[in-house]
Formats: C-alpha cells, sequence, structure tokens
C-alpha cells in the first residue's frame, strides 16, 4: 500500500478538501501550505491558555456548580504547578490524572501542563485491573486522585490528594521555558471496544492543531457560550475546554446528562454552542417538545464519538430547527472531518476534512477508491500521532508511507463528496466468504419506526463461519413486528446481508461516551429471540 503516491487530484477528492476553503473564504492552495500548519502548531498548551487569559481575564468557566474566571483559574494554575513541582514532578515526567471531573480536576490538570508534566487521563469509574493496565502501558509513577481512586489505587503507586494541589496556596510558578510543542503534554488511551486500550502520546502541538483546526471550521468566538455533559477524561469533553481556553469564550460543563437541567442551562446561561453524542439526543428527544425552545436559540449542536443514525439527525433537524453537525476523529488524530458550518449537513456523513488535515479512502492495494466505493480510510496532518507508547508492532501495522491507517471503512459520498463512515474493518463480518459491514445492516434496521437502536455483529456458525446477528432495542411502547423486519431487511439487502437472527434487547452496551462495545453484544440477556 502505498498512499503517499495519490496526488490528491481525483474529482471527489479536491471537492472534499476544497469544501472549507469555501466556507472559510480562503484560497485552496493555502489550505494546503506549510503556514497553515505551523499556524495550527505554533506554542504550546499552557503558554497559549496563559495568553489568551491575559487577554480575557472575564471570561468564565463554570463546572459542577462551580465558576471562575480565566484570570482567577490562571492564577490557580501556576500555584498548582508550584505545588506539583514542590514534590517532584518535573518535566515529561507522567502522572495519571483520575477523578471526577470538577473545577479541581481543571486545575490540577492545567497545572500539571503547566509544569510540563505528561498527564495521563483514566476514567474514574476503572476498576483496579482497569487502571492497573494504564499504569503499566504509560509507565506512570504518580497518580493525582480523588478519595474514591486513592482507595482503589493504593499501594500501587504514588499517590497526591487532588484537592491539595489543585487548592495550593503560596508562590506560582511560571510555564517552563524547556517545554516543546513537539514534547507529549498527554498520554490518551483507545477506547478498548474492540480489545486491551492502547496508549496514544500526543504533543501539544497535535492537540493545538486538532482544537484550532475546528475552531476555525465552526467560527469560534470570544463572545460563545459552550455547554455540554461530556467527561473530561476523553477527548471528546476535553477539546470544548481547550477551545474555551483558547478563545476566552465562556463555558459551563455539567458533571451528568441531566436532559431537562441541561436544558434549563442552555437558557439560563444563553448558550450558543452545545457538544453532545447520539444518546444525548436520544434524551432531549424524549422531552415534550416545548421544553425544548431554548435550545432553538443555538447557533451550533454537534455530534461526535459514535455514528448518529439519520433518523435521529432528522428528528433532531425537525424539533430544534437544524441540523446536528456531525465530526469524526480518532483518539490518534483528534479532529478530522466534519459537516460544513454553513452547510449543507447531511445525514448519514462526516463530511469533509478539517484545515490541514489531508484524508484518503484506498483499496488494500493503496489506491485511491471511486466514488461511492468503500475501502480504508487513511489520513495524515500535523494533528495525527506518530506511534503507539513502547508498542513497535502496532505502530508499524498502523502507518503506510506516513499515512496512519484508520481502520475504518468509508467511502465518498457521489453526491455531496462528504466521508460516510461504513464500518471498522476488524468488525467485518464474513459469512459463507462474503463480507459484511455491521454499519450498513444496522443503519437498514434504524429505518424502521418501531425500532430505537440496532447493533450487529457476526456469530460462530458451522456451515457460513459466522451469521449476520442483529441486537435491537425496541421504542418505548412500541410493537416490534419481526416479521416485518425481516421483510424490511430483505427489501433493503442482499440475502446474506439480512440478519439471520435478530435478539431483542433493553440496552446496548456502551462505553463512557456512548460508542457500542460489540465484544459484549454476545453476553446479552435478550428478551425474545428470532431466527430469519
Amino acid at each position: 500500500m502505498t498512499p503517499a503516491q495519490h496526488t490528491g487530484t481525483d474529482p471527489v477528492d479536491e471537492r472534499s478538501r476544497s469544501g472549507w476553503a469555501r466556507h472559510l473564504g480562503v484560497d485552496v492552495a493555502h489550505l494546503a501550505t506549510a503556514r497553515l500548519r505551523d499556524q495550527l502548531t505554533a506554542g504550546t498548551l499552557p503558554a497559549a491558555f496563559s495568553a489568551s487569559a491575559a487577554n480575557r481575564p472575564e471570561a468564565t468557566l463554570r463546572i459542577a456548580g462551580e465558576s471562575i474566571t480565566h484570570g482567577e483559574l490562571a492564577e490557580r494554575v501556576a500555584r498548582s504547578a508550584a505545588a506539583f513541582a514542590a514534590i517532584g514532578v518535573r518535566a515529561r515526567g507522567r502522572v495519571l490524572l483520575c477523578a471526577h471531573p470538577a473545577l479541581d480536576w481543571v486545575v490540577a490538570y492545567l497545572g500539571l501542563l503547566h509544569c510540563g508534566a505528561v498527564v495521563v487521563l483514566a476514567n474514574p469509574a476503572y476498576t483496579a485491573r482497569e487502571l492497573d493496565h494504564l499504569l503499566s502501558a504509560s509507565s506512570a509513577r504518580t497518580a493525582v486522585v480523588n478519595a474514591a481512586a486513592q482507595r482503589t489505587l493504593a499501594g500501587r503507586v504514588a499517590l497526591v490528594e487532588l484537592t491539595s494541589v489543585a487548592r495550593a496556596a503560596g508562590s506560582s510558578a511560571p510555564c517552563p521555558a524547556t517545554i516543546d510543542p513537539d514534547d507529549p503534554a498527554l498520554i490518551a488511551f483507545t477506547s478498548g471496544t474492540s480489545g486491551a486500550p492502547k496508549a496514544v502520546p500526543l504533543s501539544h502541538a497535535m492537540l493545538l492543531s486538532s482544537i484550532r483546526g475546528v475552531m476555525q471550521a465552526w467560527r469560534w468566538q470570544r463572545t460563545d457560550v459552550l455547554v455540554h455533559t461530556l467527561p473530561l477524561f476523553h477527548q471528546h469533553g476535553l477539546g470544548g475546554l481547550h477551545a474555551t481556553l483558547l478563545a476566552g469564550s465562556h463555558a459551563v460543563l455539567l458533571p451528568r446528562l441531566d436532559p431537562a437541567e441541561l436544558v434549563r442551562t442552555i437558557a439560563a446561561e444563553r448558550a450558543t454552542v452545545l457538544f453532545g453524542v447520539p444518546a444525548l439526543y436520544e434524551r432531549l428527544l424524549a422531552l415534550e417538545p416545548d421544553l425544548l425552545a431554548p435550545l432553538r436559540g443555538l447557533r451550533l449542536l454537534t455530534s461526535g464519538s459514535a455514528p448518529l443514525a439519520p433518523r435521529l439527525a432528522r428528528r433532531v433537524g425537525a424539533v430544534l430547527g437544524q441540523l446536528p453537525l456531525e465530526r469524526y476523529g480518532l483518539t490518534e488524530t483528534g479532529l478530522d472531518l466534519s459537516n460544513p458550518y454553513d452547510g449543507p449537513r447531511v445525514p448519514g456523513t462526516v463530511g469533509i476534512p478539517l484545515p490541514g488535515v489531508e484524508v484518503r479512502v484506498i483499496t488494500p492495494a493503496g489506491d485511491p477508491c471511486p466514488a461511492g466505493t468503500d475501502g480504508e480510510i487513511v489520513m495524515r496532518g500535523p494533528q495525527v500521532f506518530r506511534g503507539y507508547l513502547d508498542d513497535e508492532p502496532a505502530t508499524t501495522a498502523s502507518f503506510s508511507d506516513g499515512w496512519f491507517r484508520t481502520g475504518d471503512l468509508g467511502r465518498w459520498d457521489r453526491e455531496s463528496g462528504h466521508l460516510v463512515i461504513s464500518g471498522r474493518l476488524k468488525e467485518i463480518i464474513i459469512t459463507g466468504g462474503l463480507n459484511v459491514a455491521p454499519r450498513e445492516v444496522e443503519l437498514v434496521l434504524e429505518e424502521i419506526p418501531a425500532v430505537r437502536e440496532a447493533a450487529v455483529a457476526g456469530l460462530p456458525d458451522e456451515r457460513w463461519g459466522e451469521q449476520v446477528t442483529a441486537w435491537v432495542v425496541p421504542q418505548p411502547g412500541g410493537d416490534l413486528d419481526l416479521e416485518a423486519l425481516h421483510a424490511h431487511c430483505r427489501s433493503r439487502l442482499a440475502a446474506f446481508k439480512c440478519p439471520k437472527q435478530v435478539r431483542v434487547v433493553s440496552s446496548l452496551p456502551r462505553n463512557a461516551l456512548g460508542k457500542v462495545v460489540r465484544g459484549e453484544l454476545g453476553a446479552l440477556q435478550t428478551a425474545r429471540e428470532d431466527r430469519g
């Protein structure tokens, strides 16, 4: 495979790469220049945040009910950095951060970056076994924790109580001059939906490039007010914090999803931007339509971290007055593609490459796929990581001639030029020697009004090798007619793609961001089963 040989001159690729040029009012050639990438990657996170706080000290951040101005936050962060340095945290030292998101979490996170440390992000709901994997993979020797994580990690690593460093008094520490844009800022972990999570080092330049590209494309202004309920230990939620601090804008970060409280917050704060995942929009649409009126004042709704069903996108558009702007990104690559801010937003697609990003869809031989034909998505750009931590085999398998192999299948839509995600290469079902992409079948199932959501995977079968199996969650109070379901599938799919077995379940197993964990589907307790 030699994707680096591709010139990007095929019509669909040129259309996709030039889309942001039209929407941003700049020349296509400018987007590909080193100058743009230099602008996206310049500086470090603490230096950029400090400069913004100096320019906009009155901007506010509210998280879990506590509010602080950016000026006050900068002062607390500098004292926190001094406290970390006093206990031996040094530049490039790896520190696990494991606590529930709150203002203290933000101060500690920024304080660690401020003193040049590498933050290892951890879900505070993880078990001791899961945290042991993060510690082992990252080689972190110190952990900043709250009381719950302190009990879980006792005896495993040097512990620092979160509040003690987040609320430190005394002198402050200046940003160290030794931090380089290419130094690692974070070690994030892949979602682990198809195996053990892999450690992903991300530099200051990569993180800045990712969020700056989004801010350009989405017209982020200092007058914006962001609201979201996403976890900060994941890049989706953390990216919202980064954008807020870079722009000197306002944000309200809620610790959990309460749809009614979210609507009240959007109304009270006169919010302009909502970050969400498909499950959030499902919960919002379960409220009375009249209660959702404040959301019609938002200038931007986004959706990511899991596929957004076209039917759900259209329902949101009908109720809230605009389609959610669906985008695509990975732990390893940050944010990469997005539907255009000014439209057209095409349900079922993730749009076009963001500024500075190059994307290809290729055959197994490395040749560009024609429009409408599925292939592997590969990409390169300043936001793309350089390799998994201490895992040379995985790194070698994931790169070819400088292009990152995402492992995702996709195709360029013939009409819009947008990218359509078809599924994961590793999730492909091989039945009777024929390939079936689970997402293609799921989209057909989700067209059925009585189906709330669906997941598809292959189960071992003596005759076919694997059989296409569907797990279906019915709409509340709905009457799911399995015979009609099979008939619908047969009318839309070739026979080998149709589910041979349908299992009706109350919910699907998902991770913290709402992505289906396919490896756990087989263990679900079913309300009933049906064989086609």
